[in-house]
């Protein structure tokens, strides 16, 4: 099988014929939202900056890039405070004085921070303020800085939860998926190839286009499975999926409907459109012998074909009883044939 046929043996995508989509906030989002926290910051406190930092093992949270601001690179040679500190004039302090950012350019002289903690209760950042002038900072300032914390701690919360949703969303879509995929075939199972013949059935009506179907069944295959046993009929069924779905349109549908019997639906063709899709499925099949234990095994399917161009009136469910009557009558034809449904038959 070519490359492209076995793209084209994949079931089309979920978004394409069920409903479901998954969103998630992005680092990029977060640093937008820290960067609106600073500049409230920097106009709370009056012209002080704002810096939010993280420590270096908390690799979940967004960093400063290399290009960090003076306030970024003080802010950062400090440790992270346990709790809430605010030195007014950092020329005064005993150990912070000798700090090459205030001792010499840019000479900064105040410095105040607020640790940040996660749900746990884990020290993991900082919000600081920084100043080129000393300040006061009496306790209604230490208060709203803690503040300021808060809402960077809940800022992070909440995208916190926000990927974890996205995680589980996207598990969830897995598993979704997986439900509605036969594990042997890697086509549509039964219940979703039902389900995606209502949907379309119904976008079809309101487009006022057709609808076909094509029920197909693997000759013999019970003596298949008797003569060289399950895993050999596995392997079979599997070939024959993929040079059913190598014969269709990407925005088609095939389904395991039975053990051995698949149902194709297809959107917007007409009788003659289906007819020519199950020749060529039946064509395919039988053109390459199936090697089983050295033997050399030859293949063929029945097919019946239906469509609402002879059953304009019908429903999916008489849909299928149609193609399933013109199935019977290739069969009863001697098999290896595709038969279509029409009105004298049902």
């Amino acid at each position: 099988m070519t490359a492209s046929a076995e793209r084209r043996s994949q079931p089309a995508t979920v978004a394409d014929k069920l409903p479901g989509e998954e969103g998630c906030a992005s680092r990029a989002q977060l640093e937008l939202h820290l960067a609106r926290l600073r500049r409230v910051g920097r106009q709370l406190f009056e012209g002080a900056d704002c810096v939010v930092m993280f420590r270096d093992d908390c690799c979940e949270y967004p960093f400063a890039d290399a290009r960090k601001s003076t306030a970024e690179a003080f802010c950062g040679s400090l440790p992270h405070p346990e709790g809430g500190l605010a030195v007014p004039d950092l020329r005064q302090d005993a150990i912070l004085r000798d700090h090459p950012a205030v001792s010499g350019e840019p000479h900064i002289r105040f410095y105040a921070a607020h640790p940040l903690r996660n749900h746990e209760g884990m020290l993991i950042g900082s919000v600081s303020l920084v100043d080129y002038t000393p300040r006061t900072f009496g306790e209604d300032r230490r208060l709203l800085l803690a503040d300021m914390a808060g809402l960077v701690e809940r800022e992070l919360q909440l995208q916190s939860m926000n990927a974890v949703h996205a995680a589980l969303q996207k598990k969830n879509k897995s598993l979704r998926r997986r439900s509605l995929i036969d594990p042997l075939l890697k086509i549509w199972n039964r219940g979703a190839i039902m389900r995606i013949l209502g949907i379309e059935a119904d976008r079809c009506d309101k487009q006022g286009v057709p609808l076909s179907l094509i029920v197909i069944d693997l000759d013999y295959f019970k003596k298949i499975n008797d003569t060289y046993g399950h895993p050999a009929g596995d392997t079979v069924l599997v070939n024959v999926a993929g040079r059913l779905r190598s014969c269709m349109r990407p925005q088609d549908a095939l389904g395991r409907y039975g053990g051995e019997e698949f149902l194709a639906v297809l959107p917007g063709s007409c009788h003659e459109t289906a007819l020519a899709v199950a020749e060529r499925m039946r064509q395919v099949v039988a053109a390459q012998p199936e090697e089983i234990n050295g033997v050399a095994l030859q293949l063929s399917i029945s097919a019946g074909v239906a469509s609402t161009v002879q059953f304009p009136a019908a429903s999916t469910d008489e849909l299928i009883s149609h193609a399933d009557s013109a199935l019977y009558a290739a069969k009863d034809a001697g098999r290896n044939c595709v038969v279509r449904a029409m009105p004298e038959l049902a």
